[in-house]
Order: structure tokens, then sequence, then C-alpha cells
């Protein structure tokens, strides 16, 4: 979240042919065929659609929970800026990491406190253990620095139950 004021903080919007990296393995989308960057644009614009029944089964099939962009933002990561509770618990599920941060250090739980997602920060922090102090701005700043006093709460009673003080 480097500047939480202007729209450019957002996570990315679709982009052209550099869409899909997976987190393990680091591969030049501009080597993928035309047909497995059009799949990935789909399965990012359905986790930003909080689409869980149609990204389900792709990650059910073997689709990387941890698939990243061109500029790191994880499904999880769109899905929790966007605001969908249902879809990060799914992606939570398949194993997706809660606190993998994308390029500009922003963490999922940060994205969704930023936003005021408070069902997406009960799910992260409850299922996904995330980490409260993760990224820059980290979520307990973001949570202060929005005066999200309900958020900052749930985010002060993660630390304690998770030992992250």
């Amino acid at each position: 979240m480097t500047d939480q004021t202007h729209p450019s903080s957002a996570p990315s919007q679709p982009s052209s042919s550099n869409e899909a990296t997976a987190t393990s393995t680091t591969r030049d989308a501009s080597s993928l065929p035309p047909e497995a960057i059009e799949l990935a644009t789909k399965l990012f614009d359905h986790a930003r659609a909080g689409s869980t029944t149609s990204l389900q089964p792709y990650v059910q099939a073997g689709i990387p929970p941890n698939l990243t962009n061109g500029t790191g933002d994880t499904l999880l990561m769109l899905a929790a800026y966007h605001g969908h509770a249902e879809t990060v618990s799914m992606l939570l599920d398949a194993g997706a990491d809660a606190n993998a941060l994308n390029d500009r250090g922003q963490s999922p739980l940060a994205g969704s406190v930023f936003k005021g997602y408070m069902d997406v920060v009960r799910v992260l922090v409850e299922k996904g253990h995330a980490d409260v102090n993760a990224g820059h701005p980290n979520a307990v700043d973001c949570a202060k620095m929005f005066k999200r006093n309900d958020l900052l709460a749930i985010l002060e009673g993660s630390q304690a139950v998770n030992g992250n003080t």
C-alpha cells in the first residue's frame, strides 16, 4: 500500500501477456502459449470477481493456489482486496499463502484492512493465520492510519492468539 489514497496502490488490474507467473517457478510469461495466458487472465478475473464456484475447479485440478500475476498479486491478494471472503476461504483451504506479499510489499491482510472488508480480515487472521505485521504498511498500521478501530480490535486479538506480539 505505497500510497493508500491513490488508485495506483491497488493490486494490478488485468494486463496483457504478463498476467501469469507461478510463485513456485518463475517463468517469463512471454514464453507461455497464448492459451495459458488466456486461462491465467480468466483465473485472475474469477478471483477479482469472487467467482468461487468458477475458480475452485481449476484449483482442485492443480492450478497453484499461489499463482501470481506480473506484479506479484496472488489469486488470494485479488480476492481479498476486492472483498470476497468465500473465495479467500477456498484459496486458503487449497494452501494459498496468507502472507505472500506482492511486488510492492503489500499483503492480502493489509489490503483488506485498507478497503474495510471485516469478513475478509476475519477469514485471513482466523483461518489463514495471517501475520498482522507483514508488508508495508502492515495491517495494524493501515487500521491505525484509517482509524478502523473495529478491524484493529480483530488484528490485536489475532496477535494475542497467534503470538505475533
